[in-house]
């Protein structure tokens, strides 16, 4: 129940089940779980074109392009290690490899969860529930450098990233990631629909 306590009891009640369902897994160490879809839309600025390309660099954490209609998937898997989880995303693509996406969900630092992104990155979370889903916002980004760790001043982070979990029905959701810069607006927005697979091969704790 590592979501229900950042979010509270009562705003935890207010989710749909199947939201609760999904962010109360707890999977046994090494096991994973894994949702299926396809990115919907894809939108980005020139500069947000850019800053996604200069973030190969730490191992490519945003969309590379402006593809829609190809396959995705996301797989979760329990860290034993860290009490977290690895997210893995893999984006298909017209032509070539598919994109494939790795960070590392924490529950730590001072909002209570952080995502560690490469290269030593990483962002701070805030976690809020709604009528539909939960909604994660950065609220602001560091850098570790061995056993240091450095807040990145405004000036330099990328703008406001927020991402929605909206439930759908049906065993359906909707992910949607958005970054917002506060001068030049939103520089990228990616829009994907998944849904649910058979939990034959999971291993949840009790």
């Amino acid at each position: 129940m590592r979501f229900r306590a950042l979010l509270g009891a009562e705003a935890w009640d207010r989710l749909p089940r199947a939201v609760r369902s999904r962010f109360a897994k707890r999977l046994l160490p090494g096991r994973s779980v894994g949702y299926a879809g396809q990115v919907m839309t894809c939108r980005m600025r020139p500069l947000g074109w850019l800053l996604a390309q200069a973030c190969r660099l730490i191992g490519s954490p945003l969309p590379l392009g402006r593809d829609s209609g190809m396959a995705a998937v996301v797989t979760v898997t329990e860290d034993g290690a860290s009490g977290g989880q690895v997210w893995t995303r893999m984006y298909a693509r017209p032509r070539g490899f598919p994109q494939v996406i790795h960070s590392a969900k924490r529950f730590a630092g001072p909002t209570g969860l952080e995502e560690y992104l490469g290269a030593g990155f990483g962002i701070a979370l805030t976690v809020e529930a709604s009528a539909t889903g939960i909604r994660f916002r950065s609220h602001h980004y560091f850098l570790c450098i061995g056993a240091l760790r450095l807040r990145l001043p405004r000036w330099i982070a990328p703008g406001a990233l927020s991402i929605d979990h909206e439930d759908m029905g049906e065993g359906s959701f909707a992910f949607t990631l958005s970054l917002r810069h506060p001068l030049l607006g939103e520089l990228i927005r990616q829009v994907g629909h998944f849904h649910d697979q058979p939990a034959s091969q999971q291993e949840v704790q009790p």
